[in-house]
C-alpha cells in the first residue's frame, strides 16, 4: 500500500509516534532493556538555533495550550495544523527530555519519553542553512516500551550492510532501473568516501540515505526505515507466511474502529452534500462504508469530497469511490508494474450497493499539499476526465505505489516498483502533483467550492 511523502516528516513522524504510543508499543524480543535515564531540564539544551527551536517546541507543546501552539507553529514557518499537534499532544500527554544525543548549530538530535506513558523516542530537528524560520522538523521516531537509546546505535558494519542490501533492493525493484543504479553508485561512492562515518544511530542514518536516494529520484515514495526492536529475518527459501487469522481480524477491527477513514458526511445548507475521508482503505471491507457515505448524498444537488488530508491507499478504492460518480464503465487509469512488464487496468464499477451519483450532478474536489497518492490519482482521474472540479493548492506529487523490502533485521527501504498512466494524459502527477482548477490555500478551499456553487434558485 503507498506511504505518504518522505518530505512530510513532521506529520509522518509525529502520527507514527501518536498511534505507537496510543496503542501500548511494545519492545519486541531482542531488544535491549537497559535502563531509561532519568529526564533532565530544558535548560541542557544547548544555545544554539537548533537548540532555541527545539526548546520552544517542548516548551509549547508541553503546556497543551493551543494559542502557545498556534504561535510556535507561526514562529517557526511550520505548516503542520495546529490541531494534530493538540491531538498528538493528547496522545502522548507531552514529553521528557532525556539527553541530547548530538548538537549542531542547525541541528540536534535528542531522546524524549512520553508523559502518558513509558514509550521512548528518538528526535531530530533541523533548521535551513539561511534564516531562522521554517524548521524541518521534529522528526519522532517510537522506540518502543522504555527502550534505551542504545537500542538505535549502529556502526560501521552496520552501515555497510545497509548500504549495500539496499542498492541490491533498488537495483531489482526499482520502477526506473537506470535511476536505481544511479542511486545505489552514489550510496556506495558516499561510504567509500567516509560520509556516511558519522552517523551512529539508525534513524539519523535512515533519514540521510533517503535523502540521498530522494536527491536523485526525486521520488517522493521511496523511503527508508529503522526499527530499534529486531525482527527476525527469515531464510532466504523461505516463502512469505500469509497472514494469521488473529492478523485479518485485528485489521478488521481496525478498519471499523477507523471507520475506513471516512470522517464526515453531512447535507450542507442549500442541499450541498460534503464528504471527508482522509485514507482510501480496503475496498473489499469498506465497502459497506462507501455505500452509505452515498447512499446518504445521494440526493444532493452538488457534492465536495474534502481531499485536504487524504494520504492516499489502495487503487481498487479509488475505483470504488470513483464508480459512484460516473453512469457508465469508464476506464480510470492503468498501473504497469517492472517486474512482470504487464499493466493492470481500472475501471469504475458496473454495479454498486450504493445509490450512484451518477454523472451529471457538479462534483468538487478540495485539495492541499498534503493530498497524496492514492488522493491524487482520485483527483487526477476525475480532472482529466472532466467529472470534477479542482480547488485549494498542488498535491504533493506521488504517482508510485511502493511495497516495503526488508534491508536486514532493523533497517526497511519502501521501493517504488510501478508506476500509474493515465488513459487520457498518457503521464502521471509523480513529481510535480496535481494542479487545482482554482488555486487558493487550503484553507479557504471549501468556502470558495460553496461560492461557486451558489444558492439555489
Amino acid at each position: 500500500m503507498p506511504v505518504g511523502p518522505p518530505k512530510r516528516l513532521w506529520v509522518i513522524a509525529l502520527a507514527a509516534l501518536a498511534v505507537s504510543a496510543a496503542s501500548g508499543a511494545q519492545s519486541a524480543p531482542g531488544t535491549t532493556s537497559a535502563p531509561v535515564p532519568a529526564p533532565i531540564p530544558f535548560t541542557s539544551i544547548p544555545r544554539t538555533p537548533a537548540g532555541d527551536a527545539l526548546r520552544a517546541w517542548l516548551d509549547a507543546f508541553n503546556s497543551g495550550d493551543s494559542t502557545r501552539i498556534a504561535s510556535f507553529l507561526q514562529s517557526y514557518g511550520s505548516t503542520a495544523p495546529s490541531e494534530q499537534q493538540l491531538a498528538f499532544r493528547r496522545a502522548t500527554g507531552g514529553f521528557d527530555l532525556l539527553s541530547i544525543e548530538k548538537s549542531e548549530p542547525r541541528h540536534i538530535e535528542f531522546y524524549v519519553r512520553e508523559h502518558g506513558g513509558t514509550t521512548t523516542a528518538l528526535g531530530e530537528l533541523d533548521l535551513p542553512v539561511t534564516g531562522p524560520h521554517r524548521i524541518d522538523g521534529p522528526t519522532l521516531q517510537a522506540l518502543g516500551k522504555n527502550v534505551p537509546v542504545s537500542a538505535a546505535k549502529i556502526d560501521g558494519a552496520a552501515r555497510s550492510r545497509v548500504v549495500a542490501r539496499a542498492a541490491a533492493l533498488l537495483d531489482s525493484f526499482y520502477v526506473f532501473p537506470d535511476v536505481a543504479r544511479r542511486m545505489g553508485d552514489s550510496a556506495r561512492a558516499r561510504l567509500a568516501r567516509g560520509e556516511y562515518d558519522g552517523y551512529t544511530s539508525g534513524p539519523g542514518f535512515a533519514k540521510r540515505l533517503m535523502s540521498d536516494f530522494a536527491a536523485i529520484s526525486h521520488d517522493k515514495h521511496l523511503n527508508v526505515r529503522f526499527l530499534a526492536f529486531a525482527r527476525p529475518e527469515p531464510p532466504p527459501s523461505a516463502t512469505p507466511a500469509a497472514p494469521s487469522a488473529e492478523d485479518v481480524a485485528r485489521f478488521k477491527r481496525d478498519m471499523e474502529e477507523n471507520n475506513c477513514d471516512f470522517v464526515k458526511v453531512e447535507r450542507l445548507d442549500g442541499n450541498v452534500g460534503y464528504l471527508k475521508f482522509d485514507g482510501f482503505a480496503d475496498a473489499d471491507l469498506c465497502a459497506p462504508t462507501v455505500a452509505a457515505a452515498m447512499t446518504f448524498l445521494g440526493g444532493t444537488r452538488a457534492l465536495v469530497i474534502d481531499l485536504r488530508q487524504n494520504g492516499g491507499g489502495s487503487p481498487d478504492m479509488v475505483a470504488l469511490v470513483a464508480s459512484y460518480l460516473f453512469d457508465t464503465r469508464t476506464h480510470l487509469n492503468d498501473l504497469w508494474t517492472r517486474s512482470t512488464d504487464s499493466t493492470k487496468q481500472f475501471f469504475t464499477r458496473d454495479t454498486l450497493s450504493g445509490r450512484r451519483y451518477g454523472a451529471q450532478k457538479p462534483v468538487y474536489l478540495l485539495t492541499s499539499s498534503r493530498t497524496f497518492s492514492g488522493a491524487e490519482e482520485f483527483a487526477y482521474d476525475l480532472k482529466m476526465l472532466k467529472r470534477a472540479t479542482l480547488i485549494g493548492e498542488t498535491t504533493g506529487g506521488g504517482a508510485h505505489p511502493v511495497r516495503g523490502r526488508r534491508i536486514d533485521e532493523h533497517f526497511f527501504i519502501g521501493v517504488p516498483f510501478a508506476r500509474a498512466i493515465n488513459p487520457v494524459s498518457h503521464t502521471n502527477w509523480e513529481g510535480v502533483g496535481v494542479e487545482p482548477d482554482t488555486k487558493v490555500p487550503a484553507a479557504d478551499a471549501l468556502a470558495v467550492a460553496l461560492k461557486a456553487i451558489g444558492p439555489t434558485r
